[in-house]
């Protein structure tokens, strides 16, 4: 993916243990809502991205803690990116955290935060 100046991480929390169809609900939350807020704050971003091919890549963390952790250092970074908070409507309790979408930004920006997660 290096070809890839721009990208969106989704970073999921492990500990959930979600079926395959709530993990792709709860990426598309993050994919759009996290894309929105680049759009709106870092509109050249958003744009570079597009026409890029919309990379996206899904890793995973151990825990909400960890999530919430990530989400700070996006927000120190002035990263574009949107916490996902599920209403609790079928697999899981209402106001569980479930992934952070992280971009689209420049990939080295993004690399410094999540470059060292695992693969979902």
């Amino acid at each position: 993916m290096s070809e890839f100046r721009f990208k969106q991480v989704i970073v999921f929390r492990s500990d959930l243990k979600l079926s395959k169809g709530k993990i792709a609900v709860q990426a598309g939350h993050a994919a759009v809502s996290s894309a929105e807020e680049a759009r709106r704050s870092h509109r050249a971003w958003w744009e570079a991205w597009i026409k890029e091919g919309q990379c996206k890549v899904v890793v995973k963390v151990k825990s909400e803690r960890e999530l919430l952790e990530l989400e700070r250092q996006a927000e120190e970074s002035a990263l574009p990116h949107a916490l996902i908070v599920d209403r609790g409507l079928t697999e899981i309790p209402p106001d569980t955290i479930t992934c952070l979408g992280i971009g689209p930004a420049p990939s080295e920006k993004i690399d410094k935060i999540t470059g060292m997660l695992p693969l979902l």
